[in-house]
């Protein structure tokens, strides 16, 4: 692994397994830090405080916005999330390699402050068929998988053009070895 930090941001439709790939590579890797976002969103079932993301109501995250405690915040499907400024600055400080799990508003924010060492990565399922299937094992709803497939068919277009590096992950542990690769040649 190189000594050299940077800011890498993993954005993938829901379901594409992002999360999932997110948390082997943090157990995989020491040299990295790994960014846990707010969001004003309800827990999913076995989602922990400050393991998954740090759960706040609207009203605080308002507060977050307003006295810019946030490196780049956004909505998504009406819930709120944001990175905190003050872990990417002591990453970056440290030398680290910060990995940010963000949707593309969030990724474009990041990219435009840091653009010297940001490094945007797109997770992207083999299909949307695949895709429904992951958000019905996920325990979506059908009325939600509707929204969230036709939302990813544009998202995955946006990736495939404006990403740096893109990885379809049809094999979690190829898929993992491509993200390690991706970050260690950064």
């Amino acid at each position: 692994m190189s000594k050299k930090g940077g800011i890498y941001v993993i954005s993938a439709p829901s379901g594409a397994g992002k999360t999932t790939l997110c948390k082997r590579l943090v157990k995989d890797l020491s040299d990295i830090f790994y960014s846990i976002s707010y969001t004003t969103r309800k827990k999913r079932l076995g989602e922990k405080e400050g393991i998954d993301y740090y759960f706040i109501s609207k009203e605080e995250f308002e507060r977050k916005v307003k006295e810019k405690e946030f490196a780049e915040y956004t909505e998504v499907y009406g819930n709120c999330y944001g990175t905190s400024a003050k872990f990417l600055k002591e990453g970056l400080l440290k030398n680290k390699k910060v990995i940010l799990s963000l949707d593309s508003q969030g990724a474009f924010q990041i990219k435009r402050k840091y653009p010297e060492i940001t490094s945007l990565i797109a997770i992207l399922p083999p299909s949307l068929e695949d895709l429904r299937k992951r958000l019905k094992k996920r325990g979506e709803a059908q009325e939600e998988i509707k929204k969230r497939t036709r939302a990813s068919s544009q998202e995955i277009k946006l990736f495939k053009e404006k990403y740096d590096y893109k990885i379809v992950n049809k094999n979690l542990q190829n898929s993992l070895e491509r993200l390690k690769k991706i970050i260690a040649n950064f």
